[in-house]
């Protein structure tokens, strides 16, 4: 996506037009990622999220993007969704 179409939009480029079922897949989805770096995260009201750690940590964001900045905080560290670890978990 080109800048200016980021700013022209409200809604995060990856969720323009899908409803609350397809947000809650959504979520369910990027929990297999999560759950691997301790975090979890609930599709809630409109287009928010409710991240959460498991020391009791929470952040709501209010799309996607802002979603990994902010497992990222709660994490601790930078987040690799490419990681040899990660990858093998998904796998199986």
């Amino acid at each position: 996506m080109c800048s200016l179409c980021g700013v022209m939009s409200k809604e995060h480029w990856a969720e323009l037009g899908d409803g609350r079922r397809a947000r809650v897949f959504r979520a369910a989805v990027l929990n297999r990622v999560l759950e691997h770096f301790g975090l979890s995260a609930q599709a809630w009201a409109g287009s928010q999220y409710v991240l959460r750690d498991r020391k009791g940590g929470t952040a709501v964001v209010s799309d996607l993007g802002a979603l990994w900045v902010e497992a990222e905080r709660l994490h601790g560290a930078p987040l690799d969704p490419l990681a040899a670890d990660l990858l093998a978990a998904l796998e199986s």
